[in-house]
């Protein structure tokens, strides 16, 4: 790890530490619901920089986990408030309850579609990736139960041991610490064997094949592990937001969180944390100008593709630029 690289990490994690909360207690409180939804992004975001910039498994529905993370939360609690099917005494407001329930039907769901997206290559793995995610997608909306394409609010947040989530800086301090968490354990991912075989399979996989390793397996874990993150960060963004939708798991949302990981850099361990400051502060100033901002925010993520390939990272030297990086 270069000296750049940790005073970058560094002085970007002490700034998400400390200016949202010091903006609260000043009054304007709007900021740190910002950076509370800048934070639960960036670690979906990590989650599919994980696949993408170190897997090489381009996902156009990695979305899909952050919407099952979120109705994790939501439908337990619908029940609760109303009554009705108890889902086997799992109609409940508790946050240990919707935390195991999102996480075990994440995995599960990543297994099976990532058992099967895996045996296609390139743009037929991310447009089955996509495939998968705009299924979930259109068979929420078809459920009017829970509110369909509406959607559902949720009247209770989860319940968790010494932690309120009604409180804006409780639930942020939860969601900074949970971002700490993730960029660690996927560094040490990283880092680990399997990390350097998953990264040996994105760039050589016969020859990584010939020393004797199943690639397969390995990309497979690696999805999981992913899957299970992104959909953490759909448990909390469902109790930051109290309201769940099909939307959270559309092909666009997928699509956002692929800018944030390019944006901030791939392949880098602060970049997702970097697109998506980048994202949301471009997006929060931009509409403040006009409501086409999506126009103008386009025009600068091309920018950044054409001339800076390896995106902020590569500006703050976090990394080698592009015509000096190694095959992808």
């Amino acid at each position: 790890m270069n000296l750049s690289f940790r005073v970058v990490t560094t002085v970007l994690l002490l700034a998400l530490a400390v200016i949202p909360t010091s903006l609260y207690f000043m009054g304007h409180a709007f900021w740190l619901d910002v950076a509370t939804r800048l934070v639960i992004l960036a670690i979906a975001a990590a989650s599919l920089n994980f696949i993408l910039g170190y897997g090489g498994l381009v996902s156009f529905g990695h979305a899909a986990y952050l919407g099952l993370g979120a109705y994790a939360v939501g439908i337990p609690v619908f029940h609760s408030v109303y009554g009705g099917l108890d889902f086997w005494g799992l109609a409940t407001e508790s946050g240990w309850v919707h935390l195991a329930v999102g996480l075990v039907v994440c995995a599960v769901f990543a297994v099976i579609t990532g058992a099967i997206s895996l045996r296609t290559k390139g743009v037929y793995f991310i447009m089955i990736t996509m495939a998968f995610s705009q299924m979930l997608y259109y068979a929420l909306v078809s459920i009017k139960t829970y509110g369909g394409d509406d959607g559902l609010t949720i009247l209770s947040r989860s319940e968790l041991p010494g932690v309120s989530l009604d409180d804006p800086l409780q639930l942020y301090a939860l969601c900074f610490v949970s971002l700490l968490a993730v960029l660690a354990l996927l560094r040490m991912l990283v880092n680990s064997r399997f990390g350097q075989v998953l990264q040996g399979a994105r760039g050589n996989p016969q020859r990584v094949t010939m020393l004797g390793f199943d690639i397969f397996r390995y990309q497979l874990t690696a999805y999981v592990i992913a899957a299970v993150i992104a959909g953490y960060a759909g448990f909390l963004l469902a109790n930051f937001t109290a309201y769940i939708s099909p939307e959270m798991m559309d092909w666009t949302r997928s699509g956002e969180l692929m800018f944030m990981v390019i944006l901030g850099g791939v392949a880098v361990m602060v970049g997702p944390v970097l697109g998506a400051a980048a994202f949301i502060l471009i997006e929060e100033l931009l509409s403040h100008f006009t409501v086409y901002w999506q126009l103008p925010f386009g025009l600068m993520l091309m920018l950044v593709v054409l001339y800076s390939k390896g995106g902020l990272a590569q500006w703050l030297r976090l990394q080698p630029s592009a015509g000096r990086q190694g095959k992808p």
